[in-house]
């Protein structure tokens, strides 16, 4: 009985997750944050090599110098740890040099592994979080300025940021966002193509939203598309970070062909 609560409980996290942007100042007490860090080491990965680090920044004075690289948000400075979830094939690496063997995990594939791994332990972390009661919310904008987070982190070659996630006792609570219908997503045996009309159902609630029509209407543009083709996520600046990240993988040596 005791196990099956536990179950529930991280299904409850998961699915009343939200994205909390406000914390209390509240710190999170040492032996909860190390159970949240331990769940998240628990993660599947690649050949049980562990690929990854884990930042934990909690000093205010790192987090200011983090937090124009993350876009000023706020939370960043805000909520009492900032994890910053790392590729790391240093570590596995040098382990293979001192034992006198060549490694052979500077490259794409390595990288793209790894960040599968880490990107699963910080998933976990999340969940686990939310079940002692915490906040979270994901940085994507970490790849944005990856080279720059490398200096403020002190990471060496061979370890990339990839993903950042604020934690915290929530300040408030923010309604749940949306999610694509089941059927938008989920695909039996193989790949159904959507026709032209499922494809507007399964965004229309979206559109149909007060809170992204406000989104359009904000903007002055004609449908909700536009806010992320315009506004969010704008080919040029796609572009702008794309060739900035291969830029910053290739100098920490990832891309070796």
């Amino acid at each position: 009985m005791h196990t099956f609560a536990k179950k529930m409980d991280a299904l409850q996290a998961i699915v009343e997750h939200r994205s909390v942007r406000k914390y209390k100042s509240d710190p999170i007490p040492e032996d909860i944050l190390n159970t949240i860090l331990e769940a998240g080491m628990r993660g599947a990965n690649t050949g049980n090599m562990q690929l990854y680090s884990i930042v934990v920044t909690t000093d205010p004075a790192i987090k200011e110098q983090l937090l124009p690289l993350h876009f000023n948000q706020s939370m960043v400075k805000d909520a009492p740890v900032l994890l910053t979830f790392c590729v790391d094939v240093y570590r596995f690496s040098r382990w293979c040099e001192i034992s006198e063997t060549e490694p052979g995990y500077d490259n794409f594939l390595m990288f793209m592994l790894a960040s599968i791994d880490a990107t699963i332990v910080a998933q976990n972390c999340s969940i686990v979080a939310e079940s002692f009661g915490l906040g979270t919310c994901y940085l994507g904008t970490t790849l944005y300025n990856a080279q720059e987070m490398v200096q403020v982190l002190k990471l060496p070659q061979g370890v990339f940021p990839l993903i950042a996630l604020t934690v915290g006792y929530p300040a408030e609570i923010p309604e749940k966002t949306d999610r694509l219908p089941f059927d938008a997503v989920v695909h039996k045996e193989t790949y159904h193509l959507p026709s032209d009309d499922e494809i507007a159902s399964y965004f229309a609630q979206k559109e149909n939203s007060p809170f992204y029509q406000q989104f359009v209407r904000e903007h002055q543009l004609r449908n909700l598309a536009e806010v992320f083709t315009k506004i969010r996520y704008k080919q040029e600046d796609n572009i702008t970070f794309s060739k900035k990240l291969l830029t910053a993988l290739l100098k920490m040596g990832f891309m070796n062909q």
